[in-house]
């Protein structure tokens, strides 16, 4: 489809997404001529509009004049009449993921980083490391990489990285040349009838592999070893248990992990990681996995981990305020929750944590109920929000106040509350803080946006001051 030299016009129909935004400037930059639409302008439109992609508000037949293809994202409901009419009009109609397996028909040596939890982070790393060792590859991340202020680039060189979204199993588009596989956990239960299920999707993913190339696993979760005993590798394992190929020992945790790191019993090199977490140490040695399978040089590889930034959302530092440290986290799953915890608190060992959660769709809290209450029971103080529906219908008996109150019994006298909206929880906060706390954001919704919001509130508050 975009081998020939004939460019083509692409419109995508749900552009404003972080995915479906990062493949039209790709395409954008091949010479394609892109345009899209969304119910809404955000970021990444304003970031495409600045690159001359014409981006509508609202759907609307109208956007479809002399379209070639039309790309759609998985948030776009089956009867919208924008994608109803373009397959009317006979215009080829395909998903993000399907376009994604296009451009990377162009790279002979795709690289597709997938799991339940840590992708983002581990493909911002990889891409970091081989723009660092000039690599020139082709990159497609689900989020802001701070080094880079992206979330896309365009190669001249026969790799690319990207994410593979397993959540609707679009993952199976792609045959790459390496696959990372972080872990395999319960979720995305909207789309998968279990586990079982979610389990047999990998496995079909694993065998998608280039013959020629490398999967590389995570030998240290749970969900994978349940899976390996299904397929036929080999297979290149790394983690933090002895029986791993690519083995990290971690010395000191804190602001700044530091890492010995070995290839079965061969010593590579130490590794000093600027973000914290043992969930980052463990992406960091999947990036290590990749690019040993490359033969790169592991002190250029491991120089260029140690100036690894981050991602957006992701243990995000957003100010401070009345004293207290204030963060923003992506994580809404227990086990991201879990993690991003662990994390902040090995960062900051004398703070008192508030952690202030938005549940993110009606199906995943219920699936998980139990589990997210045992993610927050031991925090110093939650602050539980409505749920992000995500586009979900409300399900009886699930909601964030609801919520609220079981976890309200199970802390006991921790301090538990519920807020409405933005205003509710900056009340609370006003309330409580006393300048020795670290306070987090936690959800995939728009909670990150209260540090806007009260961003705001302090400006508009001190222009009165001075008028």
């Amino acid at each position: 489809m975009l081998k020939g030299k004939e460019k083509k016009k692409i419109h995508f129909l749900g552009i404003g997404g972080v995915g479906m935004s990062g493949l039209a400037l790709i395409l954008k930059k091949l010479g394609h001529h892109v345009s899209g639409c969304d119910i809404a302008l955000n970021n990444y439109t304003k970031m495409l509009e600045k690159h001359g992609i014409k981006v509508f508000i609202g759907h609307s037949p109208l956007h479809l004049e002399n379209i070639d293809i039309l790309v759609y994202s998985s948030a776009i409901p089956k009867d919208n009449k924008e994608l109803l009419e373009a397959k009317k009009r006979g215009i080829w109609v395909i998903p993000r993921a399907q376009m994604l397996a296009e451009i990377m028909s162009l790279h002979p040596k795709s690289i597709v980083i997938t799991g339940s939890h840590g992708k983002t982070t581990t493909t911002s790393m990889l891409a970091e490391v081989f723009l660092k060792l000039n690599k020139n590859p082709t990159v497609i991340v689900g989020g802001i990489v701070n080094n880079l202020r992206t979330h896309s680039l365009l190669g001249g060189s026969e790799y690319l990285i990207a994410e593979g979204d397993e959540s609707d199993a679009s993952f199976l588009c792609y045959s790459p040349f390496i696959e990372v596989i972080t872990n395999i956990d319960e979720e995305h239960l909207d789309f998968y009838a279990d586990f079982k299920a979610i389990k047999k999707a990998f496995i079909n993913f694993i065998n998608r592999c280039n013959e020629n190339g490398q999967v590389i696993l995570c030998g240290d979760d749970k969900g994978v070893k349940e899976v390996i005993s299904d397929i036929s590798g080999p297979f290149l394992f790394y983690g933090f248990g002895k029986d791993n190929d690519v083995r990290g020992v971690i010395k000191k945790e804190g602001a700044f992990s530091e890492v010995e790191v070995f290839y079965r019993e061969e010593y590579l090199g130490n590794l000093r990681l600027r973000i914290p977490g043992r969930h980052n140490v463990l992406n960091a040695l999947a990036v290590i996995a990749v690019t040993l399978f490359l033969s790169f040089p592991i002190k250029e590889v491991l120089k260029a981990l140690s100036q690894f930034n981050g991602v957006k959302r992701r243990l995000e530092f957003k100010g401070i305020w009345k004293g207290a440290l204030l963060y923003d986290d992506y994580a809404h799953h227990p086990r991201e929750i879990q993690a991003t915890l662990s994390a902040i608190r090995n960062l900051h060992k004398e703070k008192f944590v508030i952690g202030i959660f938005q549940p993110h769709r009606y199906t995943r809290l219920k699936a998980l109920w139990n589990e997210f209450l045992l993610a927050l029971k031991d925090l110093e103080v939650v602050i539980v929000t409505d749920v992000y529906s995500a586009g979900e219908s409300p399900i009886p008996a699930i909601s964030g106040e609801v919520f609220y109150e079981n976890l309200k019994i199970i802390r006991k006298t921790k301090p538990t509350f519920f807020a409405k909206d933005f205003r509710e929880i900056l009340e609370i906060l006003n309330k409580i803080i006393e300048g020795k706390e670290v306070v987090m954001t936690i959800g995939a919704g728009d909670i990150y946006k209260l540090w806007n919001y009260l961003k705001d509130l302090e400006e508009e508050y001190e222009e009165n001051r001075m008028c």
